[in-house]
């Protein structure tokens, strides 16, 4: 039997899982989507074989649901679908901050609700995927959810409580690193380096230590004091991070994220 799959809202993150999907194996037949735009729909339905559906047609004939909107507008997505979606439909949110009791709230008791929180490298396949379950879910339900998010990245299973501090690690997370490269770039401009030779030295050595990071199994302490000689330059560069509280600003910076994860859930837009 066929299952088939609806991705609601589908943006960069939600057309970048429908890609994933298809070259991880599911047919393009057995994937619906909706956008808010009637050209956006069109624009996915050419160029990956989908079908574009409304809200309430992907709740009555989809076997799961991925609500990939934002979070101011998971409510209203929510009153759409709810008269629509049968008991033991499966429903994912990618939605930052919405806890799984809300979704649960406005649907039909029992609904199964996965909790999910990824990020943008799921555009290249590198995604780091936070799973979560509701009330209701089940091991296949979780087990169903990794294997979607996993055509696109790693996937990690934490219980919801942990969700807004992996909001705030990972699902912000890439944005960090940007920020420090586009820092780095203009030290580099600074030290005399032409921009484009700047950035290739510092992107090449950000995938080089994330790979060395990812498949050394040596702590970031290791393997920092690898490359910190007695007396020599990158010590003198820590010395000036640190002079600079750049670690209790990246503390600082992550709580804040947090904070917001909460306040998304308690509503507030602000």
């Amino acid at each position: 039997m066929t299952h088939k799959v609806a991705v609601l809202g589908t943006g960069k993150i939600g057309e970048a899982l429908l890609s994933g999907m298809i070259r991880a194996g599911w047919a393009p037949q057995d994937l619906l989507v909706t956008a808010r735009r009637p050209e956006r729909a069109e624009e996915l339905r050419s160029r990956y074989g989908v079908t574009p559906v409304t809200n309430p047609e992907a709740a009555k004939t989809a076997d799961t649901l991925i609500l990939t909107v934002k979070p101011q507008d998971m409510t209203t997505l929510l009153e759409e679908l709810a008269p629509h979606i049968p008991t033991g439909r499966l429903v994912i949110s990618g939605a930052a901050g919405i806890t799984t009791s809300l979704i649960e709230e406005h649907l039909a008791q029992g609904t199964p609700v996965v909790r999910v929180m990824t990020n943008t490298p799921a555009l290249v396949d590198e995604a780091m995927s936070v799973i979560s379950a509701g009330s209701h879910a089940s091991q296949a339900d979780l087990a169903h959810a990794e294997e979607i998010f996993g055509a696109v990245g790693k996937t990690l299973r934490v219980p919801e409580a942990q969700q807004d501090a992996c909001t705030a690690l990972s699902g912000s997370g890439p944005a960090y690193f940007f920020y420090l490269v586009e820092a780095m770039t203009d030290a580099g401009i600074l030290l005399g380096l032409p921009r484009d030779k700047a950035h290739d030295l510092i992107v090449q050595s950000a995938i080089g230590a994330a790979t060395m990071l990812r498949d050394s199994g040596e702590h970031p302490v290791k393997l920092r004091e690898n490359v910190t000689s007695p007396a020599g330059t990158t010590i003198n560069a820590i010395r000036e991070l640190e002079n600079h509280g750049v670690r209790a600003a990246l503390i600082a910076a992550l709580e804040a994220a947090r904070d917001r994860s909460r306040e998304l859930a308690s509503g507030s837009s602000s």
